[in-house]
């Protein structure tokens, strides 16, 4: 049995939601993102949003759904050296970079949604980009813990993490990258 079909009015109000909660967050920042102004500009109850989104926390991953699902295909069917296709360090490496770049461009959001409960970075995405790389790590290298590995390399692209040292100026979303290649360097290929 498929998934059950959004009715065309509930459809009609997420897109509505969506795209009020977009611009406020594009002209005032993710701080700005207020439930009840939210559902003013979209014009729907405040409960509405509650109910769909359940909090804040709820409306940003609804917000970095959409980049979030690109980011996913591209690394499970698209093209090489992201897709398959490509030997697995070369595929590790792109997936880091694309994940470092990802964060990024979502960073606020990802910090709020990251930060809502103690444990909610780690949900479906992040399980997802565990295996994604503790697969990959272990096609690399067969002898390696690839499960505690492939944690060790997520750990530092971890949204609050990477807000505070950038803002910080502490890294660039370069250095990042080049650590995480320095590290890369050390599996057996």
């Amino acid at each position: 049995m498929g998934a059950k079909r959004e009715r065309a009015d509930a459809a009609r109000n997420r897109a509505k939601i969506l795209t009020a909660a977009g611009e406020i967050v594009a002209a005032r920042g993710v701080e700005a993102l207020a439930m009840a102004d939210v559902a003013t500009a979209a014009g729907v109850g405040v409960g509405t949003l509650y109910r769909r989104f359940g909090d804040r926390s709820g409306l940003a991953y609804a917000l970095i759904d959409e980049r979030e699902r690109e980011f996913q295909a591209a690394f499970i069917e698209g093209p090489p050296p992201l897709g398959p296709g490509a030997p697995g360090l070369t595929r590790i490496r792109a997936f880091l970079h694309a994940l470092v770049d990802r964060t990024t461009a979502q960073l606020d959001l990802l910090v709020m949604a990251e930060t809502a409960t103690p444990l909610a970075r780690f949900g479906a995405a992040y399980d997802l980009y565990h295996s994604h790389l503790t697969m990959l790590i272990a096609q690399v290298d067969p002898d390696a813990d690839a499960f505690c590995l492939a944690d060790a390399l997520l750990a530092p692209l971890a949204a609050p993490l990477l807000a505070h040292r950038l803002r910080a100026g502490e890294v660039t979303a370069d250095r990042i990258k080049s650590a995480l290649d320095g590290l890369l360097a050390g599996f057996k290929a």
